[in-house]
């Protein structure tokens, strides 16, 4: 997964064409660590799906302008538009339908 930060978050998400999955985490969120994992194993099933993760300790003002108060958060970007957001830790199964849903 590519991690993001203040610097390049728009040129990577904002600015991408195609379904862009950004996973709002913490390393002290137990949930987070666990989601971790589940989507390393996602997105080998979603080869066209850009998988990114931002530390919302590292860029605040990111998950800021997203505002983002529980993590993890998961969103969902289509050509550089939020389409859609998942709260707390999901399933594989769970984020797979979720992407299918949005393709």
């Amino acid at each position: 997964m590519l991690a993001l930060n203040e610097n390049n978050f728009k040129a990577e998400v904002l600015d991408a064409k195609g379904l862009v999955l950004v996973d709002f985490w913490a390393e002290w969120c137990g949930p987070c660590r666990q989601l971790g994992p589940v989507l390393e194993d996602v997105s080998k099933a979603f080869p066209d799906v850009k998988f990114c993760k931002v530390n919302v300790d590292e860029a605040p003002s990111t998950a800021a302008s997203f505002s983002i108060r529980s993590i993890p958060s998961m969103f969902l970007f289509k050509d550089g538009k939020q389409i859609d957001s998942k709260v707390g830790f999901s399933s594989e199964a769970t984020i797979s339908s979720w992407l299918d849903s949005h393709k």
